[in-house]
């Protein structure tokens, strides 16, 4: 079992910055992917960023150049550094953790106010 835990997430103004958190506790494999996805209301769950262990990273279009994802492979917690926040960037954001299982994380709401 692997356990996520996230914060973070809260109301902000347009252009404005939040940092979520991601920990994650548990069976934990060395070889690993984690990342945030978010839903926004009435629309469906989409990927964010998600890091590899190793280092590689993968970005939504709409958040490449505004959104940096990070990580502390020691203490296997992800970050995701959020820039120049929109109204569309509002939702629910969840953490994933990948590896030959998947887990979610319970989310957390950002709201971004125009």
């Amino acid at each position: 079992q692997v356990q996520l835990v996230e914060s973070g997430g809260g109301l902000v103004q347009a252009g404005g910055s939040l940092r979520l958190s991601c920990a994650a506790s548990g069976i934990i494999s060395s070889i690993n992917a984690m990342g945030w996805y978010r839903q926004a209301p009435g629309k469906q769950r989409e990927l964010v960023a998600t890091m590899h262990s190793g280092g590689s990273t993968n970005y939504a279009d709409s958040v490449k150049g505004r959104f940096t994802i990070s990580r502390d492979n020691a203490k296997n917690t992800v970050y995701l550094q959020m820039n120049s926040l929109n109204v569309e960037d509002t939702g629910v954001y969840y953490c994933r953790y990948t590896d030959y299982r998947v887990y979610w994380g319970q989310g957390t709401q950002v709201t971004v106010s125009s």
